[in-house]
């Protein structure tokens, strides 16, 4: 089986590329949707989480409030640095074993399976004993920044106007955000496969198809 990483920063659009590439026939987990499962009330990773930063980040209704765990983790500024690092050492191990045991259950059943984790945070992570462990192949979406930034705005407005103090704080909270991911960016030059998502979705799915068989070749030839 062929265990693959795929990555990139905010706004990239690596999620697109999980989505054909499931289309296509590989095994597709998300990094994100394991942690929010993980987060859910009843779940250790949540009990953690309430433990370890307080009652202030649970919502009326019980569950976690995930913007106010955002500010927390990632400041309120320059001379705010957040505590990322904390939340990431409640998440990330329990995230990542997940992953894992995901992946051995692929193998099982499927020794020519291709086996994705999509992850922003793959090459960031000080768990899980490193992505050359983890994975055989890395895939890489590359996207420019102001791009990134214009998706993240428009994600994150959901389709409702936007006033120009909203339009900037969600500017400001993207660029924050991708300050904080320059390892990905620099381990780039590391990545097997380099994506570019600088134009349509057609022109990223023509990229994405071509990739394919090779994945699937290279699975093949692996005996796990």
């Amino acid at each position: 089986m062929l265990r693959v990483g795929l990555t990139g920063g905010l706004g990239s659009g690596k999620s697109m590329v999980a989505r054909r590439l499931a289309e296509l026939g590989a095994i597709v987990f998300s990094a994100d949707e394991i942690g929010r499962e993980m987060m859910q009330p009843g779940e250790p990773v949540y009990a953690a989480i309430v433990a370890h930063f307080g009652a202030g980040v649970v919502s009326p209704d019980g569950t976690l409030d995930r913007s106010a765990l955002a500010r927390i983790a990632f400041g309120n500024g320059s001379k705010d640095a957040g505590r990322l690092e904390e939340l990431n050492a409640i998440v990330h191990p329990a995230v990542i074993a997940r992953q894992n045991k995901l992946m051995d259950e692929v193998a099982a059943r499927d020794a020519n399976a291709v086996a994705i984790v999509e992850s922003a945070l793959i090459f960031e992570t000080k768990f899980g004993g490193g992505y050359h462990k983890r994975f055989d192949r890395i895939i890489f979406v590359k996207t420019m920044e102001e791009l990134r930034i214009a998706r993240f705005v428009a994600r994150a407005a959901g389709g409702k106007s936007l006033s120009d103090e909203e339009r900037q704080a969600l500017q400001t909270e993207a660029q924050r955000r991708i300050a904080r991911q320059t390892e990905t960016e620099r381990n780039a030059v590391h990545c097997n496969y380099v994506l570019t998502n600088n134009g349509s979705i057609e022109q990223l799915q023509v990229q994405v198809d071509a990739l394919w068989p090779v994945l699937k070749d290279a699975a093949n030839q692996r005996i796990d």
